[in-house]
């Protein structure tokens, strides 16, 4: 994906999320966070690829946010696990936050709170998307060093994101090592208790999507605790700390990094709540 965006003009990215400021544009986002069938630390390199090319700080904020476990694929294996009606609630719920995550960024960014993304671009009037898109496909010539000269570029962008994601996943490898899975299925009934250990786990685990799905249902369904398990998905990304290292070097700034969990978090957790409290009642 990291080759792909870098050999399409910013204009195409940013008329495909209709606009640079706005509502739109985050809603925009959130639906292409939806769509796109990546893990969650593949996510995060196409994350900082969409700040290259002009996206929003509330546009890459949303994206990150809601993408990590609501790809295609592991939509299907949620469903699987856990039914229809839990998946589309959870869905929609994810949607609710990333959303209103990434119209507070803006708006912070707005009020100078936050620094703004300098490569943001102004969509020329008479720029249509298809229509450019055909002159495009048109003038490019496919061929093998065309290919190849892609995805090295790739890789080389790819190098920042990579040595962090190692660094995640040896230590998720080494959690998973020492930590009972029976505690996943005990400790973490429907209580503030329990949620708050959810909370806990979620951030220093720093389980990737795929392996968070499992764990998830299981605290649905053996637990009891449907809003901590989707707790469990929600906090996971927004207290990532590979995802928070991430920012930082895409956006050089600390500040942006920091306010992705400052954001996200409380809201993760007040609907959480209020799921176990209209399951329990």
């Amino acid at each position: 994906m990291i080759a792909v965006l870098g050999r399409v003009p910013r204009e195409f990215v940013m008329s495909a999320l209709w606009t640079n400021q706005g509502i739109k544009g985050v809603v925009q986002a959130t639906l292409a966070g939806v769509l796109l069938d990546l893990c969650s630390h593949g996510i995060l390199m196409v994350g900082a690829k969409l700040y290259e090319r002009g996206a929003s700080i509330g546009q890459v904020i949303a994206f990150l946010v809601l993408s990590p476990w609501n790809s295609f694929s592991l939509t299907l294996i949620i469903i699987a696990l856990i039914g229809i009606p839990w998946t589309l609630s959870f869905i929609f719920l994810s949607m609710v936050i990333a959303v209103i995550a990434g119209v507070i960024f803006d708006l912070l960014v707005k009020r100078q709170v936050l620094p703004g993304n300098p490569r943001q671009i102004d969509i020329p009037a008479d720029f249509r998307f298809w229509r450019e898109a055909r002159l495009g496909l048109s003038s490019t010539t496919f061929s093998v060093s065309f290919l190849v000269s892609m995805l090295i570029d790739g890789l080389k962008n790819s190098t920042m994101e990579v040595r962090w994601i190692l660094f995640g996943v040896l230590l998720a490898s080494a959690m998973r090592a020492f930590i009972p899975a029976e505690l996943f299925e005990q400790a973490f009934g429907p209580t503030i208790l329990g949620l708050g250990l959810t909370i806990i786990f979620a951030t220093v685990l720093e389980f990737c999507s795929e392996g968070s799905t499992p764990i998830a249902a299981d605290i649905l369904t053996k637990a009891s605790a449907p809003g901590n398990s989707f707790a469990f998905l929600m906090g996971g990304v927004a207290t990532d700390y590979t995802e928070i290292v991430v920012m930082r070097d895409t956006t050089k700034s600390w500040k942006i990094a920091l306010f992705l969990p400052l954001i996200s978090l409380p809201q993760i957790i007040a609907i959480s709540w209020l799921i176990n409290s209209a399951v329990s009642n």
